[in-house]
């Protein structure tokens, strides 16, 4: 496989920054230790400017290519994520996670050692014209990191015109990448319902508002938005995952707790899964009595890979893994920040295979060191090709 030979020599030092990252897994913005971790391997690489506190804790290294710049694209962006999750590991590697009750459950630790890879080779050799951008993220587990960085001035700062991200993808074979255009990942939507009704003894139920019924009732009125008012040439995902109410078995209780996530591809399936959300809430709440609140909270938007943009990345992905390992994949339902990042600048998503593996956020779950030279060589080519002096 045409991978870059140099790439390929820096792996064991790429698996080794990996495998440290992974055994100290911060969450969210507190990535104190990763980000210090970053800034200080960008400096000794030789980056002509290492920028942190970026978003609260993220990390953007400048590496200026030594071809004199063309009248094309001067300036690319590659970004990776730094934060973990919430979950306890069940590996039993020898690299577990030291910290009991957080993981890299989802590769950012893989994602964070390939673009640093990608940043010393670049710096090494400056093959390139105009400017590299390494982008280093917290937060995107929830807390929006990305929409952090753009919102302090990340693009402007920096004259990005493209940015691109990249993702490990289990199940897609090492050596293998997935990409499309257009929608690829959703948008994920967010709701809190809280129901108030007439507790009471469970043998006189004719006295109280339940608000266990009224639940389930909202729960399966909910499901209905998707089968009856999403076009069914479209995509939703409606999914309740929590239902707190009530610590005894003969007690009614007075209130009960929903929370969920809503899942869309497109803005006006979003709008329209809002709207009839509240209007099967307020009309579950009409038949039954109950007072029941609703908040709703527009989350990440959709991951919007632009056309032009996404051929670049498959051109580069197939010169890195060959035209026959490179997929054309449906949208995915799960959610990704560096949408507000395309949303800010042209730019495509792709996803770097991992092989077998368990699946993201399961506690068994480890990034695939095979997958670094593939990941890495797409970074570097993705530079070299698109910042060529014209």
């Amino acid at each position: 496989m045409p991978i870059v030979n140099r790439v390929a020599d820096l792996q064991p030092d790429i698996q080794a920054w990996r495998r440290d990252i992974h055994q100290h897994p911060e969450l969210l913005y507190d990535v104190h230790r990763t980000a210090a971790f970053v800034a200080d391997r960008l400096r000794e690489f030789g980056c002509d400017e290492v920028v942190t506190g970026l978003g609260q804790t993220g990390v953007v290294g400048v590496i200026k290519g030594s071809k004199p710049a063309g009248e094309g694209l001067k300036v690319i962006g590659l970004r990776a994520d730094m934060d973990a999750l919430p979950v306890e590991e069940q590996t039993n590697l020898p690299y577990a996670s030291k910290t009991p009750g957080k993981m890299h459950a989802c590769g950012h630790d893989g994602h964070t050692a390939m673009l640093l890879g990608a940043a010393r080779y670049l710096a090494e050799t400056r093959n390139f014209a105009g400017d590299a951008i390494v982008i280093f993220q917290p937060a995107e587990e929830g807390g929006a990191g990305g929409a952090a960085m753009v919102k302090d001035g990340l693009m402007e700062r920096f004259g990005i015109e493209q940015v691109y991200g990249m993702h490990n993808g289990p199940g897609i074979p090492i050596g293998s990448f997935a990409i499309r255009q257009g929608p690829i990942m959703a948008a994920t939507d967010e709701v809190d319902i809280m129901i108030e009704g007439l507790g009471g003894h469970a043998a006189r139920p004719h006295k109280c508002i339940d608000s266990v019924l009224v639940g389930a009732q909202v729960i399966t009125a909910l499901q209905s938005i998707v089968a009856r008012s999403v076009d069914p040439l479209e995509s939703a995902v409606i999914s309740i995952c929590e239902f707190h109410a009530g610590n005894a078995r003969n007690v009614i209780p007075q209130t009960a707790t929903l929370r969920g996530t809503i899942r869309t591809l497109s803005p006006e399936v979003r709008k329209l899964v809002e709207k009839r959300v509240h209007e099967v809430v307020a009309g579950v709440a009409q038949i039954t009595g109950a007072k029941i609140d609703l908040h709703y909270k527009r989350n990440y938007p959709v991951v919007n890979n632009h056309a032009a943009e996404t051929e670049v990345a498959r051109g580069i992905a197939k010169q890195v893994a060959g035209d026959a390992n490179v997929h054309e994949m449906p949208p995915l339902m799960g959610g990704e920040d560096f949408a507000y990042m395309l949303e800010a600048r042209p730019g495509a998503f792709i996803f770097c295979g991992n092989g077998d593996s368990a699946g993201l956020h399961h506690p068994a779950y480890n990034f695939n060191d095979e997958a670094i030279v593939f990941g890495t060589s797409y970074w570097v080519k993705l530079v070299e090709e698109q910042l060529a002096a014209s």
